[in-house]
């Protein structure tokens, strides 16, 4: 499949191997597993670092086969996570970062582009997170704003 801001066709991604159990080798225990998810988000690291951290260091291959959930299920039980959905809050960090790029650099017309293309990225993750009642419906995406909320 092609990519959709390049001209590129780019590689297809790796999926997971299906097992409907975790393995019997792991001597950490569930309950374990859900303390140190809860230990690092309130640590302040996002579900992806969470898991991956999780893998390199116990040795926990995927926290949804060991404890039943996913991280950022157990993160929402426990009200640890943010009511903006992780891969909206780091494309406007991104979007941020940029314009606070562009004000120094006013003609840098690559840059423009960039954020172009990074700003249409969170429109368009704004309208399904909407559709599918994650966001509220009348959540809008404000350069303004989000320079408050990454901060």
């Amino acid at each position: 499949m092609a990519r959709m801001h390049s001209g590129k066709h780019g590689k297809s991604g790796s999926t997971k191997p299906t097992v409907s159990h975790y393995k019997t080798w792991l001597k950490i225990e569930p309950e374990n597993v859900e303390k140190l998810v809860i230990k690092f988000a309130k640590e302040g690291l996002q579900p992806s670092q969470i898991g991956t951290h999780l893998r390199d260091v116990y040795g926990v291959p995927d926290v949804k086969l060991v404890t039943g959930k996913k991280i950022l299920k157990i993160m929402k039980d426990q009200k640890l996570a943010k009511e903006i959905p992780y891969e909206m809050l780091n494309l406007m960090k991104q979007a941020v970062n940029l314009r606070r790029h562009l004000e120094k650099s006013k003609k840098d017309l690559h840059s423009t582009r960039g954020l172009t293309l990074i700003e249409s990225k969170i429109k368009r993750l704004q309208k399904y997170y909407k559709n599918e009642g994650i966001l509220p419906a009348d959540w809008r995406y404000n350069p303004e704003t989000a320079k408050l909320l990454v901060q």
